[in-house]
């Protein structure tokens, strides 16, 4: 269970002893994949569908004769006074966890608050499918929703990526490939407490080795099996690991958000003042008495603050 000795915001004191600080036993494959429908997902639990938004299920083609790549896309039910924007989202779970019916609920959020199109990637996870498996899907996602604009509703100039955790890690890396491919031109990316460096030495990597949900034990072994071979290397690529990139100019502008507790922290803080650095308008939060994955505890005010601010960036983004 989970170690009291933080000073976690009074709201989740409760909840906090509850929690796992292993989500089930990372080495081995055939327990992840059972974690996929158990674990992390009951934390979340059945929720209902809005009823101003519509979804389908379709697939895409992947890239260069990869396997096609399925996606949900959410539409506001609601009769568009003109274009709307997009937002291409990428879900979390340490890039072997996670599935586009586990995020559904905040997909379908994001269409009705922005009045958005929503395209969820199903991405291939690993150990099974290592890098750049996952990472080219979400391309992939991004390509189809920037060529099928005009179906959709869409405004090609109002598309944005984002997601939180290994999802924040594939937005920037998302971000970076359509900045050297010359591919779709992304207005904004959304950077949830992103999972971006797999050298494991930032400060808060190396001190947050029990904390709730997401720490260092569970990271190193992210990392592992994302990247297969290239784990310990010195020349991963920044696609991989986007905190190794060292030139972030002429990337989109981007929110990132970071909790206190969290071994993500310091390298989503990095992240931000490198994209500052190199003149990529940046707005950051980091929120006090926080761990990683407690903004689905969304009745804490912190929790509700971490929401709120983000559609706002979003909506700015997304509708000007």
């Amino acid at each position: 269970m989970a170690n009291l000795k933080y000073a976690f915001d009074p709201e989740f004191t409760d909840l906090i002893a509850a929690l796992p600080t292993q989500l089930g036993d990372l080495s081995d494959p055939g327990a992840i994949r059972e974690s996929r429908t158990s674990g992390m997902a009951n934390l979340l639990g059945e929720q209902p569908d809005r009823e101003g938004v519509a979804k389908r299920d379709l697939t895409v083609p992947g890239r260069d004769g990869d396997p096609e790549v399925p996606v949900r896309v959410y539409h506001p039910k609601a009769e568009a006074d003109g274009l709307r924007g997009a937002l291409v989202y990428i879900h979390g779970g340490g890039f072997m966890l996670g599935s586009v019916d586990m995020f559904d609920a905040a997909c379908q959020e994001y269409a009705q608050e922005l009045d958005a199109v929503v395209v969820s990637v199903e991405y291939r996870l690993a150990p099974e499918d290592p890098y750049p498996a996952g990472v080219e899907d979400c391309y992939a996602a991004l390509v189809w929703t920037a060529a099928h604009a005009g179906e959709l509703g869409v405004d090609p100039a109002r598309i944005a990526v984002g997601g939180g955790s290994a999802g924040g890690g594939l937005s920037a890396a998302v971000a970076l490939m359509a900045r050297d491919r010359g591919g779709p031109a992304l207005c904004f990316q959304l950077l949830q407490i992103p999972e971006l460096d797999d050298r494991l030495q930032t400060p808060s990597m190396t001190q947050f080795t029990d904390t709730p949900l997401w720490n260092r034990p569970n990271a190193v072994w992210s990392w592992k099996h994302y990247l297969g071979d290239l784990y310990g290397a010195d020349d991963v690529p920044y696609y991989a690991a986007p905190s190794r990139c060292q030139d972030l100019s002429g990337l989109p502008p981007a929110y990132v958000t970071t909790m206190e507790f969290d071994p993500l922290r310091d390298e989503g803080i990095q992240y931000a003042m490198d994209l500052m650095r190199d003149g990529v308008q940046v707005e950051l939060h980091s929120y006090p008495g926080t761990f990683h994955g407690s903004a689905i505890f969304g009745n804490a005010d912190v929790s509700r603050r971490d929401h709120a601010d983000s559609i706002r960036a979003l909506n700015r983004a997304l509708n000007g």
